[in-house]
């Protein structure tokens, strides 16, 4: 069953070895982050589960190891002891995210992942939410993903006046806990406005039916043009 989720998104500049002299920048969403997480501890879920997308779909039942070398920083983080090497190669960036979100607040309980692949139908989505939460498990979700990307002309995708619309929509959504409204979010538009969290959005919203979750939107912006929201589910 599912007793609580937190949605964040999962640029890597919120690593401040990443952001360098910008690390100040995202020190408000930083603390969202921080607090949306601690929220999912404070709901004592026997396992949380980590959603993201990522190139193609992959279970981690034993936790995951990430690294992000590859964008210049030496530092490894984890989802939980027993990742594997192959792991560690496969993991997406929006897991590992997670990964380091979850470092910073003690957490004291099993740690899984799901990536689910940016392409992935919305039913399959939706399925694989109903099934997350399927049984008598306490289950808490940390769900990472970036809004539109096309805010701003600056933007990595450039300015698309669908993309401000289509991002409080996403916001409206988060604060009601309306799985409805995020299981409608349609996969073209979401491609062509660079959204990364539509896949993982929908998994929410799969996980989220009939659970009579409160939402609370606690961080709505878009920096750099591309729009970040921080929420969180509970009773």
């Amino acid at each position: 069953m599912l007793v609580a989720a937190a949605v964040c998104p999962h640029p890597p500049l919120l690593v401040p070895d990443l952001a360098a002299g910008a690390a100040g920048e995202l020190e408000a969403l930083r603390e969202a982050c921080d607090a949306a997480v601690a929220a999912l501890a404070a709901a004592r879920p026997d396992r949380i589960v980590v959603v993201g997308t990522g190139p193609e779909s992959a279970d981690f039942p034993r936790g995951g190891a990430g690294t992000f070398a590859p964008l210049g920083v030496n530092l490894s983080v984890s989802l939980g002891a027993g990742g594997s090497g192959d792991v560690e190669e496969r993991m997406p960036l929006s897991l590992a995210m997670a990964a380091w979100l979850l470092g910073r607040t003690r957490v004291d309980v099993p740690v899984s992942g799901l990536a689910v692949a940016a392409d992935a139908d919305a039913a399959d989505c939706l399925a694989s939410g109903a099934a997350l939460v399927a049984g008598d498990e306490r289950i808490a979700l940390l769900v990472m993903g970036d809004g539109s990307a096309c805010r701003t002309e600056k933007a990595p995708g450039y300015l698309d006046e669908r993309a401000e619309p289509y991002d409080a929509a996403v916001a409206l959504a988060l604060a009601d806990a309306d799985v409805l409204a995020l299981a409608a979010l349609d996969p073209d538009l979401s491609d062509e406005l660079w959204v990364a969290g539509r896949a993982a959005w929908q998994v929410l919203a799969g996980a989220a039916d009939g659970a009579e979750l409160a939402g609370r939107l606690t961080y709505d912006d878009a920096p750099y043009g591309v729009g970040y929201f921080v929420a969180v589910w509970g009773a």
